[in-house]
C-alpha cells in the first residue's frame, strides 16, 4: 500500500511560455512518479519525466499505443472517440501504414519542397509589407504558411484549406462541455468527408501528391480506405496546428530575446541550431499525451510497472532534464547534448520532423533576412495566448517595423 495519495496533474492554461510547475517538480523526483489524472477510470497513472527513462517507454515493445476502447485516466472530462489513426496502432502495422507517406517526408522529399515553401513564405511577406505596419505576425504569415504547405503537399484545394484550419482548431481544443464534444465530433466528420471525397477524385485522376499515393495504397491493398482517411486526417490537421504553434513560439521568443536576435542576425548560419535549442526550450506540448499500456510486468527507472497499467511520457520534461541539459532554462544554440524529444521518439515519432524544421527555419531567416528591424508591437505583456489547446501558442503577434 502507498502511504499517500500521488498528486493530481491538471493542466493548467500557464502565462506565455512558463514551464509547467508541475513538470518541474516531478522532475525533482523519481524518473517515473505516480499521479492521478483528473478524470476517466482508473485515475491513478504513472508519469515518466526523465530523458533516458521516456525514451525507453517509447521505444520498449513491451508498452503498448493500442488503447482504443480501454478505461484510461485523462487529463480531459470529453473525450472524441478515437479512429483507426498511426498513433493507436502498434507495429508492424504501424510500420505498414506509416510507409505509405514516408518517401514524402524523407530527406530528398523535404529537399524538393523547399523552393516551394520559400515561394509561399515570401508572397505571404510581400502582402505583410505591403500592407504595413503595424502587422499581426500569426495571422499574416504563421498561421498561413504550414496551411498551405501542408495542404498543397497533400493535395487539398486552395479554397478548402482555410476549412482545414477551422476543423483542426475544433478538434485539437479541449472540449469543456458536451457541446464542445460535439463541435469536434462535426468537424472531425467533416474533415473525413472531404479527405474521402478527395481520394475519390485522386483515384480518378492521380496528381503529384500524397493523397494520390494514399489512394494508389488502398488500391493495392496496402492500407484499408479507413487507415487512407486517419493519416489524412493526422497529416492535415497537425500539419497545420502543431507548426503554427511552434514557428509562432519560436517568433516571439526571437522577439523577446534581443541577444538571440542579434546572435543570429550577425550569423543566419546558425538559424538551424537556433531551431534545434527553441524545439528543447520551448514547452510547446500542453500537458501529456496519449498513454501508453504495459503488455506485461516492467522494471523502469527502479519502478515497477504492472501489466495493463497506464504511463504517459513528457517530452517536454525530458527536454529540460537538467543532467541532459545543464541549466535547461537558459536559451543556449551552441548548447552540447543529447538530441531533444520534441518530435517524440520511439516508432511513434514524429511523422514530419524534417518538414517542420524546414517550416521553421524558412521562417525565422526570412524574417531575419527581410525585416531586420521587425519588433514586437505591444508590450510582451500583452500578447494573447491560446487556452486548452493540444500545442501551445499565441493567438496573434503585433508586429512592426
Amino acid at each position: 500500500m502507498r502511504d499517500t495519495a500521488p498528486p493530481v496533474y491538471e493542466a493548467a492554461n500557464l502565462t506565455a511560455l512558463d514551464f509547467d510547475p508541475f513538470l518541474r517538480e516531478a522532475l525533482r523526483g523519481a524518473p517515473v512518479v505516480r499521479i492521478r489524472l483528473p478524470h476517466g477510470a482508473p485515475g491513478e497513472c504513472w508519469l515518466a519525466t526523465r530523458h533516458d527513462v521516456v525514451r525507453f517507454v517509447t521505444s520498449d515493445p513491451r508498452f503498448s499505443r493500442d488503447i482504443v476502447g480501454r478505461p484510461l485516466p485523462s487529463m480531459n472530462r470529453y473525450l472524441v472517440p478515437l479512429d483507426r489513426a498511426v498513433s493507436f496502432v502498434d507495429p508492424p502495422d504501424h510500420t505498414r501504414i506509416r510507409s505509405v507517406v514516408s518517401s514524402a517526408f524523407s530527406r530528398f522529399g523535404i529537399a524538393a519542397l523547399r523552393p516551394r515553401a520559400q515561394a509561399v513564405l515570401d508572397e505571404l511577406l510581400d502582402r505583410m509589407v505591403a500592407s504595413g505596419p503595424p502587422a499581426d505576425l500569426v495571422r499574416q504569415v504563421t498561421s498561413p504558411f504550414p496551411l498551405h504547405v501542408i495542404g498543397a503537399l497533400l493535395g487539398v484545394p486552395e479554397a478548402v484549406r482555410p476549412r482545414l484550419r477551422e476543423w483542426a482548431d475544433t478538434v485539437l481544443t479541449r472540449a469543456t462541455d458536451e457541446a464542445g464534444v460535439e463541435r469536434a465530433r462535426q468537424a472531425k466528420e467533416a474533415a473525413r468527408a472531404s479527405f474521402r471525397e478527395l481520394a475519390r477524385e485522386r483515384r480518378a485522376r492521380p496528381q503529384d501528391d500524397l493523397m494520390s499515393a494514399l489512394g494508389a495504397a488502398v488500391e493495392s491493398g496496402r492500407i484499408e480506405g479507413e487507415e487512407l482517411l486517419a493519416l489524412a486526417l493526422l497529416m492535415g490537421i497537425n500539419g497545420w496546428h502543431a507548426v503554427r504553434n511552434h514557428t509562432s513560439n519560436m517568433a516571439y521568443v526571437l522577439l523577446t530575446n534581443g541577444g538571440l536576435m542579434s546572435r543570429l542576425r550577425s550569423d543566419l548560419g546558425a538559424v538551424p541550431a537556433a531551431v534545434e535549442e527553441l524545439l528543447r526550450w520551448i514547452p510547446h506540448k500542453h500537458g501529456v499525451g496519449q498513454a501508453r499500456i504495459a503488455t506485461e510486468d516492467v522494471e523502469v527507472g527502479g519502478v515497477l510497472i504492472r501489466r495493463g497499467e497506464a504511463v504517459y511520457v513528457s517530452y517536454v520534461a525530458a527536454n529540460w532534464d537538467e543532467s541532459c541539459y545543464p541549466e535547461p532554462g537558459r536559451i543556449d544554440i551552441d548548447r552540447q547534448g543529447p538530441p531533444h524529444l520534441a518530435f517524440g521518439y520511439g516508432p511513434h515519432h514524429c511523422l514530419a520532423p524534417l518538414l517542420a524544421r524546414l517550416e521553421a527555419e524558412l521562417l525565422l531567416t526570412t524574417l531575419i533576412e527581410r525585416l531586420p528591424g521587425l519588433r514586437l508591437a505591444v508590450d510582451p505583456g500583452e500578447v494573447v495566448w491560446q487556452k486548452d489547446v493540444l500545442i501551445r501558442g499565441p493567438v496573434g503577434l503585433p508586429v512592426t517595423w
